[in-house]
């Protein structure tokens, strides 16, 4: 089967950043892109409410959606689908088997943050799978070669999802620094316990260039966010434990607020 990353488009600028990021990604990886726009329109919906949402009529859904898949530079299959997104988006998947969902992340800096329901969460709650948000401001021009992966040191298993991380590294020859996050009493836990921690998973590391990171922040999302800087990495990779997307403050978790907060693309990993 051709490998595909499935990617949401609403036709907005942060829709279309993403699509530009998956686009440079397709490339090294051989993958199609699977294009998948949501037809929203139930009055009860609470951002057409706000009035976020595109209300475009279906013919002129099939209009956009064919012009853009006649501008991308990969393989491309575009479907529409109907109804809330974090169900449409678990239908493509269990069709298409994509290695990635991709999705832009809209300007949220006028929302206070209690108030942020954003799509990404819901589609975690849904259907735990590897995802790649992509903020709007980011301009992509060429595949990530510098990955940022942040751990706390517990031990966690990617299961199907090691090959992800895996092919990306391989395929696009990237670096990967291990990012150790800590509170303070735990600061003094030895790198090569961090890093057996991640070869555990499954992950086959050998040939990549890898750098370990000891921190210690009382706050670790604000720690990770901090050593993101878009200068020395291209990806944030996090790992989300499925505690945190069933739990009922999941907004407040650190995968929620690297999601929300983070200059860089982030690609967040289930575990089990």
């Amino acid at each position: 089967m051709v490998p595909s990353l499935l990617i949401l488009t609403d036709f907005f600028q942060a829709a279309n950043r993403a699509l530009d990021y998956a686009t440079n990604l397709a490339d090294p990886l051989g993958a199609r892109l699977v294009l998948l726009h949501v037809r929203r329109n139930s009055v009860l919906d609470p951002e057409m409410m706000r009035g976020e949402l595109s209300n475009l009529s279906r013919e002129a859904i099939s209009l956009a959606m064919s012009s853009v898949a006649r501008q991308l530079a990969v393989p491309v299959v575009a479907e529409v689908g109907y109804g809330r997104v974090a169900a449409a988006v678990a239908d493509a998947v269990s069709r298409h088997h994509p290695e990635l969902i991709v999705l832009g992340r809209p300007d949220y800096s006028t929302t206070p943050a209690e108030m942020v329901e954003t799509t990404s969460l819901d589609i975690l709650r849904a259907a735990p799978y590897p995802m790649l948000l992509v903020p709007h401001t980011v301009l992509s021009s060429a595949p990530p070669s510098r990955l940022l992966l942040a751990v706390d040191g517990h031990a966690f298993d990617l299961g199907e999802h090691a090959g992800v991380v895996h092919r990306l590294l391989a395929e696009l020859r990237a670096s990967l620094t291990v990012l150790y996050v800590a509170a303070q009493s735990d600061y003094d836990k030895k790198p090569p316990t961090t890093l057996e921690s991640v070869v555990r998973t499954g992950l086959k590391l050998e040939a990549t260039p890898i750098e370990i990171r000891s921190i210690s922040n009382r706050n670790p999302e604000q720690g990770i966010l901090q050593e993101a800087n878009p200068k020395e990495f291209d990806m944030i990779v996090v790992i989300s434990r499925r505690r945190n997307f069933l739990g009922q403050l999941f907004h407040r978790s650190v995968t929620a607020q690297v999601l929300m907060h983070s200059e860089l693309p982030v690609l967040v990993l289930p575990a089990l």
